[in-house]
């Protein structure tokens, strides 16, 4: 099983983010790549049993460069499905739009047939940063690695 981190970051708050959770995802043994979005073609999210999409909030929503890939994965509608998603964020202020950010992503995941979890004690939808990383998104961010190797394990078990 391989996971594909795909991200934009524009100040880096992002990319840390994006690291901690490919560390984590590598420390559970899966194998993980992480790439900037400039760097990805649609095409290239056939290739991973999981797709973890991270990106800034500008006025609540995603970068236009993740929505762009988004956008362009219409071409393999249907070829998602079952595929393992998530997605984090972060964001200037508190009330900057982070939830409505992830839930543009994870929408599209779920059109796509993709399986996505929220998490009944951390960040609900995906790993939030507010401003520079602290001690609680770092947190965050581990748990949602290994929830998501957790899930990505039990989704491709069974379906074997």
């Amino acid at each position: 099983m391989r996971v594909l981190i795909v991200y934009y970051s524009r100040t880096g708050n992002t990319k840390q983010m994006a690291e901690i959770i490919a560390r984590g995802i590598k420390e559970e043994g899966i194998g993980v790549e992480m790439r900037e979005v400039e760097k990805v073609k649609a095409r290239d999210l056939l290739d991973y049993e999981g797709l973890i999409f991270g990106t800034p909030t500008y006025y609540g929503s995603c970068a236009y460069q993740i929505k762009r890939l988004l956008d362009e994965s219409v071409s393999f509608h249907s070829q998602l499905d079952g595929k393992v998603g998530g997605a984090f964020t972060s964001s200037a202020n508190v009330g900057g739009g982070n939830e409505t950010a992830i839930l543009s992503i994870l929408e599209a995941m779920l059109i796509h047939g993709m399986i996505v979890q929220g998490d009944p004690q951390g960040d609900h939808y995906g790993p939030v940063a507010i401003d520079s990383l602290d001690a609680r998104a770092r947190d965050n961010c581990e748990r949602f690695a290994k929830r998501f190797v957790h899930l990505l394990r039990r989704v491709y078990q069974q379906a074997r």
